[in-house]
């Protein structure tokens, strides 16, 4: 993958210039049928090449050292925004990604815990997502993780199945909820194997006391079978799409929601 030559002054000119923003994605809880929390995703749109991945540019924050400023960026922008939802009476939980590089600074949880501050947003209402594969050092993890769980913070384990230390990482850092691949969740209605796995990934992650969910859910079958095997929250397209800050709120308050299932017309409404 050929990154793109960035530097942080590119990253601030970006945001500065409302090209770099977030959109936010739903998720449902499969026990009340309701949503009760969002995923903030960045997006970079350039007038004139167009929108670039996510995954190139985090990764090119990461490589040019922006990768602290990008993500101080994102939690502010994101917990602003959760405080503008809360004045609107909406309850959601809300969670942010987050770098490995992120988390060798001793002070992380702090400064975390300095912008839940600004934005006057409870700690447990936040949840950090830290991808398995930047978990392959869990020594050199487990104190920041385990201060940033003392200050109140969820921590979440993104991305779950594709990595190989897979059951070392769950077993030793103090996670509060596994995110299941969605490379497993595609293919649950035609893999036995698939099937299997997310399975016994529930049933393991719960025995641990961890909360579950699953991303990618695409299709009603699907979401069936994600609770009959008593998975906690989904989220895809099923659901909705990632959308804007002002369009998921109307999308929130115009929502009738059947009976633990996602509303069709105002989902098509939204995509």
């Amino acid at each position: 993958m050929t990154l793109p030559r960035l530097c942080l002054s590119h990253f601030q000119e970006a945001a500065g210039a409302g090209e770099l923003f977030l959109m936010y994605q739903p998720k449902l809880n499969l026990r009340t049928g309701g949503v009760d929390g969002v995923e903030a995703l960045s997006r970079w749109h350039r007038p004139r090449k167009g929108p670039l991945q996510p995954s190139r540019f985090v990764r090119a924050a990461e490589l040019c050292g922006a990768i602290d400023w990008f993500t101080a960026w994102v939690v502010t922008t994101a917990t602003r925004q959760w405080t503008q939802w809360n004045a609107e009476g909406l309850d959601l939980d809300l969670a942010v990604n987050i770098s490995a590089l992120n988390l060798r600074h001793t002070d992380f949880p702090d400064r975390i815990d300095a912008l839940c501050e600004q934005a006057a947003m409870p700690r447990h209402k936040l949840t950090l997502e830290l991808t398995e594969s930047a978990t392959q050092k869990p020594v050199r993890l487990m104190d920041t993780v385990a201060r940033l769980r003392l200050k109140g913070m969820a921590v979440s384990l993104d991305d779950f199945g594709t990595g190989y230390a897979s059951m070392l990482q769950l077993r030793k850092l103090p996670f509060s909820e596994l995110k299941i691949d969605r490379s497993f969740i595609a293919d649950l209605l035609t893999s036995r194997d698939s099937r299997t796995i997310t399975r016994s990934l529930i049933a393991l992650a719960h025995d641990l006391g961890l909360t579950v969910t699953a991303e990618g859910v695409e299709d009603e079958a699907i979401l069936d079978a994600l609770r009959a095997f008593g998975c906690d929250r989904v989220q895809g397209y099923l659901v909705a799409p990632a959308m804007s800050a002002d369009r998921l709120s109307l999308w929130l308050a115009s929502r009738q929601v059947p009976e633990a299932g996602p509303n069709r017309e105002v989902l098509a409404a939204a995509g």
